[in-house]
C-alpha cells in the first residue's frame, strides 16, 4: 500500500528519532522447540498507562511447524527517505518473519489490527534458494533500496556461502543474492551499513551443519567458527576487505553501527575467547585507507562450582559471560551487552567509543546465579538476558531469554522457560533498574520461548538514517 505523505514512524535523522513518542506494542518471536507446534509472533502491551500492561495481547499463530522464529524485522523504516534511493512511498507495516530453519519467510501485516497482525504472504524455501541460492534467512534490516536478509547456507544443501538476499519492498519477493563479488566471504550472520558512505559490514557464525545441533566443541576448540568482518562496497556489491579478529575469537555476530551518518564506526560482540572463555566487544573504525577493529571490552569468564554446570562447561570450573546480542542506542551514548551465560546485562557509556565506561549492570537467570526478578523472587530464572532491544527515546530496554533452540539446551539443560523483563534507563547518568511492574513469563507465552523484540514505530536496531 502506498501513502501520499511519509510514514510518521520515519525519521530524518537520529537527532529526531529520539524525540518519537513511547511504543505501545511489542512483538515477540516466540518458537516452539519440539516443533509439534506452530511458531507465534506474540503482541505484549508496553503503555504503561494500560490496564493490560506487560501482558500478551495478541497472538498470530503460523501455518506450519518447525520454522523456529528466531530474528525479524519492518519492511520500511526511516532508511526510506535517504535522497539517493528515496521511496517515501512506503509505510512501515509489515513484518518480515523468517523461520531460521525452515527457511520460509512470512509477511505479517499490522495494519487493520496492530494486536494480531495477519499473515498476508508466504515465500517457500524454493523460493530463497532458486532466487537467491540461499537458506537459513536470519537478519532482517530495512534498506533505502529494498528489504535485505542475510542467510546462512547455501540452497539445495549446501553448507554455503552465507549472504544477502534482497526483497522488493512492495511485492515481497526475493530479487536474488545481493552480492556481485563476495571475494574470500563464506560464512554469514549479520549485516548492517553506513549508508553515506556506500559500505556494508557483514559478521561470521556457522553454517547450518555447525549450529543447528547445538555447539560443537571440537569445532569450536579447533578455531572453526566464524572469526572476522567483511566490509563491501554497498553501491558496487562488491567485497573490498577482511579484517580477522584472531581466530581466538570465535563468534562476531550482532553488528551495531553508529547511528549518525557521519560516523564510520560500529561495534561488535564477540561470543567466546578460545583460550579463557572471555567475550569482548570490538569496535571497527577507518585506520587511514583502510578498516581496522580494536578491542574495546573484555567480560572475563566467572568461577564456578562444577557440579552447577552443565556438561559441556564442567571441565572449566567456569561461566563464560558469552556475549549473544548488543544494541546501540540512537544517539549513539549508551551500549547494552547481553551476557547470557552469567545472566547479565551491561549497560557502557560509548561517547568516546575507543574508551567504553561500565554504567550499569542488572542481573535476571544465568547458568549459576538464576537470579529472579523483582516482581517473582520466589521465582529462579533460567536463561538469562539475550535478544536485547533499545526504545528510540533509549528510556526503556526490552530482553528475552532464549537464544536458539539447540544452544538453550546445552547450557540450559534443564529448561529454559520463557520471559521478557523491561529496564528503566537513567540516560543522563546511566544506570538501569528491573521494572517490576513488567514480567511476561511461562504460560503467558503458551510453552514457546521467545526470541527477538521488535517495538511498534521502531526502535534503536531497526531504523537507519541519511541526515545527522
Amino acid at each position: 500500500m502506498t501513502r501520499w505523505t511519509p510514514d510518521p514512524t520515519f525519521y530524518a535523522s537520529p537527532r529526531d528519532a529520539v524525540n518519537a513518542p513511547p511504543e505501545k506494542l511489542a512483538y515477540v518471536a516466540a518458537f516452539d522447540r519440539t516443533a509439534q507446534r506452530p511458531d507465534a509472533i506474540a503482541v505484549v502491551d508496553v503503555d504503561p498507562d494500560s490496564d493490560r500492561y506487560g501482558s500478551v495481547v495478541g497472538w498470530t499463530e503460523l501455518p506450519h511447524t518447525g520454522d523456529e522464529l528466531h530474528h525479524f524485522g519492518w519492511n520500511a523504516c526511516s532508511s526510506a527517505l535517504c535522497p539517493t534511493n528515496p521511496h517515501p512511498h512506503v509505510e512501515r507495516r509489515y513484518l518480515i518473519v523468517p523461520g531460521l530453519r525452515s527457511s520460509r519467510i512470512y509477511v505479517l501485516d499490522t495494519g487493520p489490527d496492530p494486536t494480531r497482525p495477519k499473515i498476508v504472504k508466504e515465500l517457500g524455501p524454493e523460493q530463497l534458494a532458486d532466487r537467491a541460492g540461499y537458506s537459513r534467512p536470519h537478519t532482517v534490516h530495512c534498506g533505502p533500496d529494498g528489504i535485505y536478509l542475510s542467510a546462512l547456507g547455501g540452497a539445495n544443501g549446501e553448507e554455503g556461502p552465507g549472504g544477502l538476499a534482497v526483497l522488493d519492498h512492495d511485492t515481497f519477493e526475493v530479487r536474488g543474492a545481493w552480492e556481485a563479488d563476495r571475494g574470500p566471504q563464506y560464512l554469514a550472520y549479520d549485516a548492517w551499513w553506513h549508508l553515506n558512505h556506500d559500505v556494508l559490514v557483514t559478521s561470521e557464525w556457522g553454517t547450518p551443519s555447525m549450529i543447528e545441533d547445538g555447539i560443537v566443541g571440537e569445532l569450536l576448540l579447533g578455531r572453526r567458527y566464524g572469526h572476522a568482518l567483511h566490509f563491501w562496497d554497498l553501491r558496487r556489491r562488491t567485497h573490498v576487505q577482511t579484517v580477522d579478529l584472531g581466530d581466538q575469537y570465535q563468534m562476531p555476530l550482532e553488528l551495531r553501527p553508529a547511528h549518525d551518518p557521519t560516523r564510520t564506526y560500529g561495534f561488535v560482540g564477540v561470543v567466546i575467547s578460545v583460550e579463557d572463555l572471555s567475550a569482548s566487544i570490538w569496535l571497527w573504525h577507518r585506520d587511514g585507507d583502510r578498516w581496522a577493529a580494536t578491542r574495546v571490552i573484555d567480560i572475563p569468564a566467572e568461577p564456578a562450582d562444577p557440579e552447577l554446570l552443565p556438561d559441556l562447561l564442567k571441565p572449566f570450573g567456569a561461566v563464560p559471560p558469552l556475549v549473544t546480542d548488543i544494541d546501540l542506542s540512537v544517539d549513539d551514548r549508551f551500549l547494552y551487552v547481553s551476557c547470557w551465560g552469567t545472566g547479565e546485562l551491561r549497560q557502557y557509556d560509548v561517547g568516546d567509543p575507543f574508551h567504553p565506561v561500565q554504567t550499569g549492570s542488572v542481573r535476571l537467570g544465568g547458568i549459576v546465579g538464576r537470579d529472579p526478578h523483582p516482581a517473582r523472587p520466589e521465582l529462579a530464572l533460567s536463561g538469562g538476558p539475550q535478544m536485547v532491544e533499545v526504545s528510540r527515546d533509549g528510556r526503556r530496554v526490552y530482553v528475552t531469554n532464549s537464544l536458539y533452540g539447540a544452544w538453550d539446551d546445552q547450557f540450559y539443560p534443564d529448561g529454559v522457560g520463557a520471559w521478557q523483563a523491561k529496564l528503566d534507563v537513567d540516560i543522563e547518568a546511566g544506570g538501569l533498574a528491573v521494572d517490576e511492574r513488567f514480567f511476561p513469563h511461562g504460560d503467558d507465552f503458551r510453552g514457546l520461548r521467545v526470541h527477538q523484540t521488535r517495538l511498534q514505530g521502531g526502535d534503536a536496531s531497526s531504523d537507519s538514517y541519511c541526515f545527522p
